[in-house]
């Protein structure tokens, strides 16, 4: 069984263009959003990894397939499965629908870096631990 973490926003009118369809750009910036929850939610707030750690996620690569439009006051929900945990990256699918109807898909990876040195480094061992235990297979998930 797949495990898979899921969140719900809403399209609110800074998202859109002025037909009120969602504008993809705001898309990006609301997945950055579900994946620091994500992250929150797994014990790793970027606050304290920011901060404190001085680690961080930043993607380093991002596709996307846009399938329907989405609109001003819709709620979306945000499905997020871990594909691939490597020794400094993280291969994610995000799926994205609205009342069941996918809207749009993305796989995303992100890497773990040293903030000061602005190199990649290893995760640190109780986040490895952490994201494998997420990790599945595209067949699980569905999407």
């Amino acid at each position: 069984m797949a495990r898979v973490f899921e969140t719900n926003r809403e399209l609110r009118f800074g998202d859109c263009d002025i037909s009120g369809t969602a504008y993809f750009p705001s898309y990006l910036d609301i997945l950055n959003g579900v994946n620091e929850e994500f992250w929150a939610s797994i014990g790793y707030p970027w606050h304290h990894i920011i901060w404190k750690e001085r680690w961080g996620t930043p993607t380093v690569h991002l596709s996307c397939d846009f399938s329907k439009p989405s609109f001003f006051g819709e709620t979306l929900t945000f499905e997020l499965g871990v594909l691939r945990v490597g020794r400094s990256s993280l291969k994610i699918r995000h799926r994205i629908s609205c009342q069941g109807q996918v809207r749009w898909t993305s796989t995303q990876v992100l890497a773990a870096s040293d903030l000061d040195k602005h190199i990649s480094v290893a995760w640190p061992d109780a986040v490895f631990e952490e994201l494998k235990g997420w990790e599945t297979t595209e067949e699980d998930l569905g999407f």
